[in-house]
């Protein structure tokens, strides 16, 4: 009994699983109609010290995932460099296509804050330094300005 109520206890507290969508077309189609807005991730998910840290102290956050749950749709492009984490050859295309438009100078981690029709509204280069808190307030803020709840 005591294993079933410790269970339900951790369940209802753990922060709702958040998903990354690796199409960023299907992830502008939700957007618009569930009218929420596009967090467009650039990471090297297997190299990069910084976006590994960023993923688990911002992303992985409580405060992150129920902020993003009913505000964000997240998309990631990823650019993994060991052979076992490669991505499909139609992944890696779609990946290079979203860099070559959004992060031309490929700053990793780079991640950007679009409306439902692609337009960048911020951008964070490199590691965020503040707190998961403090990182949703950012976003919060500018999708209030523009026209978010």
């Amino acid at each position: 009994m005591k294993f079933i109520t410790a269970f339900i206890f951790t369940t209802l507290l753990m922060p709702p699983s958040v998903n990354w969508s690796t199409d960023f077309d299907t992830a502008k189609t939700e957007a618009a109609t569930s009218k929420k807005f596009i967090l467009l991730n650039f990471s090297g998910s297997d190299w990069c010290i910084p976006c590994i840290k960023m993923k688990k102290d911002i992303f992985e956050s409580s405060a992150f995932q129920n902020f993003a749950t009913d505000k964000l749709v997240l998309v990631k492009a990823d650019f993994p460099r060991l052979k076992k984490n490669q991505l499909p050859k139609q992944q890696v295309q779609q990946n290079e296509a979203l860099a070559a438009k959004y992060n031309p100078q490929g700053v990793f981690p780079f991640t950007i804050l679009l409306d439902a029709q692609g337009k960048v509204l911020k951008t964070w280069n490199g590691l965020y330094k503040g707190t998961p808190e403090s990182f949703t307030q950012d976003i919060q803020k500018l999708t209030a300005t523009h026209g978010g709840k």
